[in-house]
């Protein structure tokens, strides 16, 4: 199979996002902090605003629910941009190396509609991809097959044709489901190693 798109997930991949970045600085026990990006701002949470939800809404439901949490919640998204570290540089150096071969290069990723800019501004090398797919936009989040599709049909692409990577395997699982060829990404070296393996050098 020849392979013609490449499709990249953002968070993990390219760049450092974490809570921890932020919430590090205000817990003086990391335990503490692990329990409270456990119990109240949870992944689960967190998601609902991938997938939509605004952040204002999000915000203060947790806050009604958790008062004696609230500047800890507020700190969440009134600092958000803490938590975006950096770009991953050697990730970014093969998104660039894949760019220069003329391969179309797309984004799919579970992302708030109301951050996504902040990303955007941070970092330049979003000016590569011809184009990008965003959950909290279109309302719809990886893994579910309605997302994959709607890059699909929008870009007109193949699933056949296009190699997908993330580092949620649980959407890696769904790409493959729908005819991608799927990458884990578990770090840089690793991605360049596999991508070796069915694209030409």
């Amino acid at each position: 199979m020849v392979y013609k798109n490449i499709i990249f997930d953002f968070g993990g991949v390219l760049v450092d996002w974490n809570p921890r970045h932020l919430y590090k600085d205000h817990f003086k026990d990391p335990e503490e902090m692990e329990w409270f990006l456990k119990n109240i701002c949870t992944d689960e949470w967190n998601i609902e605003q991938d997938r939509g939800r605004p952040l204002s809404e999000a915000t203060m439901g947790l806050q009604r629910e958790f008062p004696g949490h609230s500047d800890m919640i507020a700190l969440f998204y009134g600092q958000w941009e803490v938590m975006l570290k950096g770009d991953i540089p050697e990730t970014v150096a093969l998104l660039y190396k894949l760019k220069e071969k003329k391969y179309p290069l797309y984004g799919l990723t579970n992302w708030s509609a109301e951050t996504i800019d902040i990303a955007y501004r941070r970092f330049p090398f979003f000016k590569v991809f011809d184009g990008i797919v965003v959950s909290g936009t279109e309302k719809l989040i990886k893994p579910d097959p309605g997302i994959y599709q709607l890059l699909l049909d929008r870009y007109h692409l193949k699933a056949e044709e296009s190699i997908f990577i993330d580092d949620n395997i649980h959407n890696v699982n769904a790409a493959r489901e729908m005819g991608f060829y799927a990458i884990h990404f578990q770090n840089p070296a690793q991605l360049e190693a596999a991508l070796s393996e069915v694209i030409p050098a």
